[in-house]
């Protein structure tokens, strides 16, 4: 016969392993922004595939310094993942230098892009006038650096907090969030890149 106790015992056993199984809500708020993400480019990248078609199209060739924002982006998000693993195994000091030079590659990258649009804008003379793929690139590249943006904001929230905070919180969950969003924009850049490369 089972007692009170055991069964109390199990029951609270099940519950523990059901709450570990289920995903958290942040990092389930965060694929669903993913989804809204993917889902934003996939219509801009098959309009631009319509668009493509038609006679007046005018292709542009891409500044050799995307190319290299693009290294710069992959190397950051090579820095996020020992960042990560550097916190999981709480040795602080590296998650703290690999956090800030993670930091300071996506705002390289951010000044690499801007550098690269100005190249298009005034050497390359591709504006928003006339039809082509100067004007979807402008769009599809600027939506992406805005979401850079947002992810080098969020990256300097957590650096701060680390170093400026009164509480130190060694809940890894945030820490992951950030992670799978900054890994995110970067497989994005290369899929777009690769994309106008392929299509322009």
């Amino acid at each position: 016969m089972v007692s009170d106790l055991d069964l109390n015992r199990t029951n609270e056993t099940s519950y523990k392993e059901s709450k570990k199984d289920r995903m958290h809500p942040h990092k389930f708020t965060m694929w669903i922004a993913i989804a809204s993400i993917i889902m934003m480019f996939a219509g801009l990248t098959s309009a631009f595939i319509v668009k493509s078609n038609k006679e007046n199209w005018v292709t542009v060739d891409i500044p050799k310094i995307f190319w290299v924002s693009t290294a710069v982006l992959f190397l950051s998000s090579l820095v996020m993942h020992f960042a990560v693993r550097s916190f999981k195994q709480r040795e602080m000091s590296k998650y703290q230098l690999f956090l800030a030079l993670s930091l300071l590659l996506g705002i390289a990258f951010l000044v690499l892009q801007w550098k690269g649009f100005n190249l298009l804008w005034n050497d390359e003379h591709v504006t928003f006038k006339g039809g082509g793929a100067g004007q979807f690139l402008y769009v599809i590249f600027g939506l992406h650096l805005v979401h850079v943006l947002g992810g080098v904001v969020a990256l300097l929230v957590i650096f701060l907090k680390r170093f400026f905070g009164r509480i130190k919180n060694y809940n890894v969950v945030p820490v992951e969030v950030m992670a799978t969003y900054w890994y995110f924009i970067d497989f994005l850049w290369i899929y777009l890149l690769i994309f106008f490369i392929v299509i322009n």
